[in-house]
This record gives C-alpha cells, structure tokens and sequence, in this order.
C-alpha cells in the first residue's frame, strides 16, 4: 500500500491525480442528481476540445477519459520503472488516442448527439439551433438543437471560411455562446452542420 500512494503522489502520476479526484467527485456528485459543470466551463472546454479533434462527446465524458487513461498509464508506466520524462509523454499521448477512439464510438453509435432517435442528420437541416461553444469555426463548433420529441441534441457545427453575414448587416456576425443560428446543411464526410447567423423576423403584431 506504502509503494502505491509513493507511485500515486510521485512524478508524473502526481500530476493527474488530483485531476483524478475531481473527475471521481464529479461523477459522485451526478450520481445522487447533482451536476455541477458550469456552462462557461464546459464551453471553454468544449472549444479546447475540438481544437484538439476530440470534440464530439460530451464534454465531461472526454475530459473524464483524458484524466482516466493518463493517470492508469502514468502509474503503470512509474511502478515498471520506466524514467517520468519518459513515461508523461507516453501517458499523454495515451489518453490523447483513448480518448480518440472513446469519441469516434460515440459519434457513431450516437448519430446526432444524443436525443431525438427518430431525427436523422437530414431532418435537422432547415431548424434552429443555439451555439454552445465559446465560438464557431470552419473547424470546430457545437450547438443544442431540438428534436420533435421534444428532447435536445448536442451536434457538430461548422461555418464557411467565407463567414456569412446576417441579412441587412454590413459586418459579419460571429456565432458565440448562446447565439442563435440556423441548420442549412449536412456534410456526410465531417459529419457536421453548416450553420450560419440567423435573427428571427420581427412580430408582425
């Protein structure tokens, strides 16, 4: 036990055991019906995410299985000797590919996020839907879209490069937290959603 909690709170396994910690404790707190991740949070995160290509899973449960895999492989690589300059790369590239192949499962076994079974990519194209990451890119994006059974879905969207502008606005508009936008079309290869800004008409009453 002595040379456990020596490997635990030695270089480098020390550095994703307090990450550790809080992941567990996380998933404690959501098991008794709390959950405690902020929205800004999870949006920033959200964003460092995708720029790393492992956006499309939520949030936590990516973050969850960095912390996861490299800690067990930090900790397996420091009990077999194996020097820490060494054994941190190799853990973080690790959880890097883990993590990977966890969010390429979930793309596929969950199409369009993870609500609204009878939607398919297709039938979402044409709605509405709210951003949910700090920003939107030609690159990485998220945004909350409902479904006709009234659930939500989480999906990948993206912008053109060419950044479309809102109607009557002589600036492009920047898609942000919170912004609305609208669904014009699927891509199959990426397997996400060009959105572009959208305001609402105003009420003709």
């Amino acid at each position: 036990m002595g040379e456990f909690i020596d490997v635990a709170l030695g270089f480098p396994t020390a550095l994703f055991t307090f990450p550790l910690i809080v992941v567990a404790g996380y998933w404690v707190l959501v098991a008794v019906g709390l959950d405690v991740l902020d929205a800004d949070t999870g949006a920033g995160a959200g964003d460092a995410l995708a720029a790393a290509r492992l956006g499309g899973a939520p949030v936590i449960v990516a973050l969850s299985s960095l912390v996861v895999v490299a800690w067990f492989a930090s900790l397996a690589g420091s009990a077999l000797g194996v020097p820490g300059a060494v054994t941190l790369p190799a853990a973080l590239a690790a959880s890097w590919l883990a993590t990977a192949a966890l969010v390429r499962a979930f793309r596929r076994f969950v199409p369009a996020g993870w609500a609204g079974a009878g939607d398919s990519r297709r039938d979402l194209v044409g709605r509405m839907c709210v951003i949910r990451t700090g920003r939107v890119g030609a690159d990485f994006g998220q945004a909350e879209v409902a479904a006709d059974d009234g659930t939500s879905a989480l999906v990948q969207v993206r912008v053109p490069d060419s950044d479309l502008a809102v109607a009557g606005r002589a600036e492009p508009a920047a898609l942000t937290l919170g912004s609305p936008a609208l669904i014009f079309d699927y891509d199959a290869a990426g397997e996400f959603f060009w959105v572009m800004p959208y305001d609402a008409p105003p009420d003709p009453g």
